[in-house]
């Protein structure tokens, strides 16, 4: 037997200067490794990359720009479920172990050996925050140990719910997701505490290979590794057999949502982007910016409504152009139909309709994803063909005066009149002209609602501040203003008698006339601005002086270098925009003070202030 004591002995001190030797490569390993660890610390005040977000006045969203769609949370507002299966799913022992885990390392190492492949890491959720934070994603030997070194320091600095918060908001999930709570968001719409247990399992299954497990492009496999992550959190205690069971059988319910836009404003989220761009440079889309703005939810959306309707307006008023485009033969399925229509886009409310059959007065219509409606004759009644800028066709005695089957058209809803009138389709078009409104709060210059066209995404010439337009009779109120200064007084006489004027600086003899082309003889100020007299608003500007009333106009905010230097001025000859006027008219409205109109109140990097608007305003 003294040969086994000599092999015993032999092999012992054999193990013994192995594993002297596997703890100097070790020790060797993180000598030569400690000097490039990075700082742990500064992990604590690392800036994820978050997106610019701009709010309304009452904190509503209004637009959302960057490449990745982020929202960081604390530890105490992950909900403990999604925590369970996180951890079920990428390190059960997560809690516990010291920043690796051994086992797995072992597993690794094995599987390594055996194979010669490397599919097993055995990455820790420390050692994917070593890894996100601070190394590339390149599988080399050296970069698994530093890895594992920085795990090991990370788990000393660094508490556990720390490094779990760090790895929840950092990890990608898919469709431009990067972490739980923008996962919520993109698959379901929700909240973190709003998910349900199969929904918590299905993002809890992304963060192993995001494309491969996505609900939306991968629908099967994706269930496969929801069940797979139910699965573990079953065997791990967390959830019971009947809610495993019930969760497994959960059908999917992802799919990709927006960013929830709660005020429709989207010129006012480019003027502001613009601005943040001018001053931050590319990092305004990814420093966590946060831009509160004057707008109000309610006026921006009741301004939104009354431009629109306004415009249709006008353009019904014109006659009805035809339809977008007829089909001569009628698609058989839903399926043909939906393609037909997904050649022509929405504008809000406004939506593309095929016409399947028409009645004497009224059309059936097919909307969409098996929806089908109805415009009745109130809804097709106005469409007088149009024949030019001034001149329309007969008006239509029946449906088929208007539309065929076959057409397709614009709809877009309409509410009924009366208290119990039912809301009905309307046929409608495109209007060919566009418009602009601006809201400011006269006091101090606030813009409280701002639309700059029928819409952003048809045309992004923002016609309140880039349009300029002759005002017309809207610009008389600062020329009797400036006479008002000069002594006249609303009783003050003119006559309203023909004039003509031999003005060098236009073309020919000039002979003005009232809107009306009648005169009305001796006029009083008070009645000629009521009604406009043209007439008399020249003859006042000639009175109180051309030079005068361009360098009093400057009090309105007007630049009198942009504005016509000769009697058409009272007329409203002049190129201003709306945000302009708008400006002057807030003169008049709060007293005599000349505001600074302005769109930002605070912005907000990453929760900090570093602006707060201090607008000045009129003594009340």
């Amino acid at each position: 037997m003294s040969w086994l004591k000599k092999l015993f002995k032999y092999g012992l001190v054999a193990t013994l200067v192995g594993a002297l030797l596997a703890a100097a490569a070790v020790v060797g390993a993180y000598l030569y490794i400690e000097p490039d660890l990075p700082d742990i610390e500064a992990l604590r005040e690392i800036r994820l990359q978050v997106p610019l977000r701009i709010y309304s006045s009452e904190g509503k969203l209004i637009a959302e720009f960057g490449e990745k769609r982020r929202n960081p949370v604390r530890y105490d507002q992950l909900p403990p479920r999604l925590v369970q299966a996180i951890t079920a799913a990428e390190d059960a022992h997560f809690f516990t172990h010291p920043g690796i885990d051994p086992r797995g390392l072992l597993r690794a190492g094995i599987k390594l050996i055996l194979t010669g492949k490397r599919k097993q890491g055995g990455s820790t959720i420390t050692m994917q925050v070593a890894r996100n934070f601070y190394l590339s994603r390149k599988k080399t030997y050296l970069r698994k140990l530093y890895e594992i070194f920085l795990a090991l320091r990370i788990e000393q600095e660094l508490s556990k719910e720390e490094i779990l918060e760090l790895y929840l908001n950092k990890i990608y999930l898919g469709h431009r997701a990067y972490g739980v709570a923008a996962a919520a968001r993109v698959y379901y719409g929700k909240d973190l505490d709003q998910l349900t247990l199969p929904e918590i399992a299905m993002i809890a299954g992304l963060p192993k290979a995001p494309s491969a497990y996505n609900p939306l492009s991968n629908p099967q496999r994706a269930v496969e590794r929801r069940n797979y992550v139910l699965r573990r959190m079953r065997e791990l205690g967390y959830i019971s057999q009947e809610q495993f069971q019930e969760a497994s059988a959960a059908p999917i319910t992802a799919r990709r949502y927006a960013p929830r836009i709660e005020v429709e404003a989207p010129y006012v989220a480019e003027m502001v982007r613009k601005r943040m761009v001018a001053e931050y440079g590319d990092a305004a889309y990814t420093s966590g910016l946060e831009v509160y703005t004057t707008i109000e939810g309610k006026a921006q959306t009741a301004a939104n409504a009354a431009l629109r309707r306004a415009l249709h307006a006008y353009t019904e008023r014109h006659g009805y152009r035809g339809p977008l485009a007829h089909l001569d033969t009628m698609p058989a399925d839903d399926e043909a139909r939906d393609a037909a229509l997904a050649e022509h886009r929405r504008y809000g409310e406004i939506r593309p309709a095929l016409v399947l059959k028409v009645e004497r007065r009224s059309a059936r219509i097919y909307l969409g994803e098996g929806e089908t409606g109805e415009i009745p004759w109130a809804g097709l009644e106005w469409a007088r063909p149009y024949r030019g800028t001034d001149r329309r066709g007969k008006a239509p005695r029946k449906a088929g005066d208007v539309v065929q089957p076959g057409d397709l058209i614009m709809v877009r809803p309409v509410k009924g009149k009366g208290k119990k009138a039912e809301p009905y389709w309307k046929l409608t078009q495109l209007p060919q002209v566009s418009g602009a409104l601006i809201s400011l709060r006269a006091k101090d210059g606030a813009m409280l609602a701002l639309v700059g066209g029928y819409d952003f995404y048809r045309s992004k010439f923002n016609r309140v501040t880039q349009a300029l337009r002759q005002p017309g009779s809207g610009f008389k109120p600062f020329v009797y203003s400036a006479a008002l200064e000069k002594g006249f007084t609303p009783a003050s006489l003119f006559n309203d008698a023909p004039v003509v004027f031999d003005d060098p600086s236009l073309e020919g003899a000039w002979r003005p006339e009232n809107y009306s082309g009648k005169f009305y003889g001796p006029t009083r100020l008070r009645w000629a601005l009521t009604k406009s007299r043209n007439l008399v608003s020249i003859r006042l500007l000639r009175a109180i002086g051309i030079d005068y009333a361009l360098k009093y106009v400057t009090r309105f905010g007007f630049d009198p270098a942009k504005l016509p230097h000769n009697l058409s001025l009272a007329l409203g000859s002049a190129n201003v925009n709306p945000l302009q006027m708008a400006r002057g008219y807030a003169v008049l409205a709060n007293g005599g003070f000349l505001v600074k109109p302005y769109l930002v109140t605070r912005i907000l990097r990453n929760g900090e202030k570093v602006f707060e608007a201090e607008p000045k305003q009129a003594c009340p």
